[in-house]
């Protein structure tokens, strides 16, 4: 079991890693609309240009994580989940094509433009949609989906989709408030404060509608003997939103986009708390799902060596690319 559990915390990690890093750059695409300018939107694009495709990294790293300790979750997820998986996969495409060639097209210009904001909110959404049906679970009989094949179509994974889409757009702004300045940095920390209230509003509506949903996420948070161990985390919450309030105000630089994390953290360790220790929500459990100990020990070695290689490149290339972008500056 202790292998079991250092495979979901690697797991975990890396999806917690792709929210955090390709959370942003599809959040500069959902908030493109409202910078018409195209200096501005160039300008957008360059503080990305150099990490947007290293960021997806991590989505490969859980996707393979996946299929190497969990192989029941892998099969029962992407059988119950393709379609909304493949559209994701879709969005993707069309945005990583946009980034190549809008910064050469002349004519064609604002139809990448458009390319590029309807594959980022279109990837966010359908991440978050795949999230929402998740959290509800997936129906499986003898490790075999049984569902639907539109049984993701529900109310609740399309409101969990808009809420990762405000999600992204707040950790977007943040983003273009440490690497911007000037009338851009400025408009940048307006939207700031709606959008924190906008994802607190999300992350409100989705704490009630689950446990009433859900009795065993309700039990979680309410009848089990660790129960005020897990209270903090809404008072943490509320206490980062008033610190963003704060730091809005006195234009910081860094400390928007760095709550805007800790917002996220805080809503990803909520949900993890409640689904714990399953690894599909109230149908296989980790330790029916984990794959036979000697193939995670394997898998293991593998994943000590690849993790720290992708964390030093990844911290490299923010490295270098440090600093503000500055007007007329560019990327090749």
């Amino acid at each position: 079991m202790v292998i079991t559990t250092i495979w979901a915390a690697i797991i975990a990690l890396g999806i917690f890693m792709y929210i955090a890093l390709d959370g942003f750059d599809l959040g500069i695409g959902i908030i493109f609309p409202f910078f018409p300018d195209d200096a501005e939107r160039d300008m957008m694009m360059h503080t990305i240009a150099p990490v947007w495709d290293g960021n997806e990294t991590w989505l490969v790293l859980g996707g393979a994580a996946l299929l190497a300790a969990f192989p029941a979750v892998y099969s029962i997820v992407l059988s119950a989940l393709y379609l909304p998986i493949v559209f994701m996969l879709i969005c993707l495409i069309f945005r990583g094509v946009s980034f190549e060639i809008r910064g050469k097209a002349a004519r064609s210009k604002n139809l990448w433009n458009v390319a590029f904001i309807c594959g980022s909110a279109g990837a966010t959404f359908f991440q978050g949609v795949i999230l929402g049906t998740y959290l509800h679970g997936i129906p499986a009989t003898n490790g075999v989906f049984s569902g639907d094949p539109f049984f993701w179509v529900t109310p609740f994974s399309f409101f969990t989709g808009m809420g990762l889409m405000a999600t992204y757009a707040l950790l977007g702004c943040g983003y273009l408030v440490l690497k911007t300045s000037g009338d851009l940095q400025q408009r940048m920390h307006g939207l700031i404060g709606p959008l924190t209230l906008v994802l607190l509003g999300f992350i409100a509506a989705v704490s009630i509608w689950t446990p009433l949903t859900d009795p065993h996420i309700a039990e979680r948070w309410f009848e089990s003997p660790f129960r005020y161990r897990l209270y903090p985390v809404p008072i943490l919450v509320l206490l980062v939103a008033a610190w963003m309030y704060s730091a809005v105000k006195r234009r910081s630089d860094a400390m928007p986009f760095v709550l805007a994390l800790a917002l996220i953290l805080l809503g990803y360790i909520g949900l993890l708390v409640s689904i714990w220790p399953y690894a599909i929500p109230n149908t296989m459990t980790l330790a029916e799902a984990a794959a036979p100990h000697s193939s995670q020990v394997f898998t293991l070695v593998g994943a000590v060596i690849i993790i720290p290689i992708i964390t030093l490149y990844t911290t490299a290339g923010y490295w270098v690319f440090r600093g503000k972008v500055e007007p007329g500056a560019g990327y090749e």
